[in-house]
């Protein structure tokens, strides 16, 4: 169990740490979209981890599809008080009973893979805008705080040579009369909600801006391919390569993600879209690809893609995000690109029981 790895609580601990004003979350009730993926699952080791060491009596309502990984991942706090999971499918409304308050609402649900985008274009739709919706609808009922949006790098579509960084004003080119663009324009389409909701029924929202997350929770379906590359790494494999490498890509690693998420939930303004990016993680697939490859002393191979794994692949060939806004409110990154894949391969490294051939970056 990934709680029980000392790197791994070590990060928690040290998001635990951060100079926030995590007052507000105290005595709080937080609803969690997306509880058990990548971002989800560390989001809730880090407030049951905070409700322990801090007493912060935070209540956390946890939402996912499937009961049984839940209750594998959380089998540490399934019995806790403050912890309650809620096996539901956000495309749904959510009927929560009238005695429950909510105070935050953090939308985290969503297809957020190629072979997911690819295999399931109207469910990726769907979860975004009509999952978003019913979020929204409950932070109006409930007349929560205010509701945080994770929204995606890939908003802004492709860069038209203009600019080196996107910046949250920029708009890229989308498009949408393709399988492919389910994703990017269905987030889109979640952020114009966020500002409907904000205009018509005086929700309090924030949009968090995700570049491409990884980290030890990453889950063993995701084809993302960075998380298959790490996948190989912790394998001892040659690190499989479905292109030319050339994209120019944006990386987070996720506590840092998380410590982002929160950075704009407690301090982010009204109705703004924050970047969660530093240009210090931002590397070439191909680098990226080797990096992890000579972690191991192995080869990086080069491959053509199948047509289900082609169909769910961005066509952005650079995607860098200027984070200055979300700096601005005191965030800074704690993992480099080559911190945060080492960090990622010694944590699951442990975990598989394999023991890495270690080299020096």
């Amino acid at each position: 169990m990934l709680t029980d790895n000392e790197l791994y609580m070590e990060d928690i601990k040290y998001v635990a740490d951060l100079r926030l004003p995590w007052e507000k979350l105290h005595n709080a009730e937080i609803l969690i979209t997306g509880s058990t993926g990548l971002i989800g699952s560390f989001l809730v080791d880090l407030i049951m981890y905070r409700n322990q060491a801090y007493a912060m009596n935070c209540r956390i309502f946890a939402i996912g599809r499937d009961e049984a990984r839940a209750k594998r991942r959380f089998a540490y706090c399934y019995g806790d008080s403050n912890f309650s999971f809620l096996s539901h499918d956000v495309q749904r409304p959510l009927r929560l009973p009238e005695s429950e308050k909510i105070t935050y609402v953090l939308h985290l649900a969503s297809n957020t893979h190629p072979l997911q985008y690819s295999g399931d274009p109207i469910g990726t739709i769907m979860t975004n805008v009509v999952g978003t919706q019913n979020m929204l609808d409950i932070a109006a009922a409930c007349q929560t705080k205010r509701v945080l949006l994770a929204s995606s790098n890939e908003i802004y579509g492709e860069n038209r040579g203009d600019v080196e960084f996107f910046d949250e004003e920029y708009c890229g080119y989308i498009d949408s009369n393709t399988l492919r663009a389910g994703y990017p324009e269905s987030k889109r389409c979640a952020e114009a909600l966020c500002q409907a909701y904000i205009r018509s029924k005086g929700v309090d929202a924030v949009v968090a801006r995700l570049t491409r997350t990884y980290g030890p929770t990453m889950l063993t379906t995701d084809s993302k391919a960075l998380s298959q590359f790490l996948k190989k790494g912790i394998s001892g494999e040659d690190v499989v390569l479905k292109s030319n490498g050339e994209q120019f890509y944006s990386y987070c690693y996720v506590s840092d993600a998380v410590s982002g998420l929160l950075s704009v939930l407690l301090l982010g303004r009204k109705g703004m879209a924050y970047n969660i990016a530093d240009e210090k993680s931002d590397i070439r697939l191909k680098e990226l690809a080797g990096l992890i490859a000579e972690y191991n002393g192995k080869n990086v191979i080069y491959e053509l893609p199948d047509k289900t794994e082609a169909a769910g692949y961005s066509t952005a060939v650079k995607a860098r995000l200027n984070g200055k806004l979300l700096k601005q409110l005191g965030w800074e990154m704690r993992y480099d690109i080559k911190a945060g894949v080492r960090r990622t391969l010694d944590i699951l490294g442990r975990e598989n029981g394999t023991k890495q051939k270690r080299c020096c970056y």
